[in-house]
């Protein structure tokens, strides 16, 4: 249907033209992504390109922090390279998150809380069964102010936080998006939980932060996060059982230090 103009020039109606509108728009409501596992525009730039920053930003940071801890001689050198480490890791999730936002990676459940509170506390039984197996000591820590700013804080808050997103959105994310397509879906996901955990571990053990033995533990709490983020699609219950799993340690060690102080 058109209307005729004086000249011998047509329209289109207009009732035609809104109709297509809309239809065009409920297209794009349908083609739009609500999760990254199965592709989309906002994870295309978390690709091969992100993972070699990712990689040379963790490196320079272990290098600096390690160079830091080496020619300064002081207590708060130990918090100083960890926090140069958080930087690093932080500069690629930065640049990630500007590309692009994963479709619902930032979602939050309240099934998250039950992941975080079941995982995590039995991810801390399983490291008491490594350590007794070790014949490691029980821990203790005298909870004083300053514990609380340089270790509780940092362990139990800020570190799962960076880390978590650094190594199962950024790494975990780009390993699984670059392989989704020419592997399948499935190879992808075994793939970006091994690379995810295998890097979580080594930058645990480089930077001296536990005994080699003690890998056991921090690679299960990888697999457990890393496999979380894949069945979910979310980040949050992997930070939320790492902080979880962070932080009843820092009560026993609390506990530790009040009760040898009792004794």
């Amino acid at each position: 249907m058109q209307d005729q103009l004086s000249d011998g020039h047509t329209t289109a109606d207009p009732v035609s033209e809104e109709a297509a509108v809309d239809a065009s728009r409920r297209r794009g409501r349908r083609n739009r992504r609500t999760d990254w596992r199965v592709g989309g525009t906002a994870v295309r730039a978390w690709n091969g390109r992100l993972l070699v920053v990712a990689v040379l930003s963790l490196g320079a940071a272990i290098f600096v922090g390690s160079l830091l801890q080496l020619l300064w001689t002081n207590p708060w050198a130990p918090l100083a390279s960890t926090a140069i480490l958080w930087v690093g890791m932080l500069v690629p999730v930065i640049l990630a998150f500007r590309a692009g936002r994963p479709a619902g990676l930032l979602r939050f459940r309240a099934a998250d809380l039950v992941y975080a509170l079941a995982l995590g506390l039995g991810l801390r039984l399983f490291d008491g069964w490594v350590a007794d197996a070790a014949s490691r000591p029980f821990p203790a820590s005298d909870p004083t102010p300053s514990w609380l700013l340089t270790e509780a804080i940092p362990a139990g808050v800020v570190g799962p936080l960076v880390e978590e997103f650094f190594f199962r959105a950024v790494i975990l994310v780009a390993v699984y998006s670059l392989l989704r397509r020419p592997a399948g879906r499935l190879a992808a996901a075994v793939a970006a939980i091994l690379v995810s955990a295998a890097t979580f571990i080594l930058i645990h053990v480089v930077d001296g932060s536990l005994p080699l033995f003690e890998s056991i533990s921090v690679g299960a709490v990888g697999l457990v996060c890393a496999t979380l983020v894949v069945l979910t699609g979310r980040i949050w219950g992997a930070v939320l059982v790492h902080v979880v799993y962070n932080a009843s340690m820092l009560l026993l060690l609390a506990a530790g230090g009040i009760l040898s102080t009792g004794l």
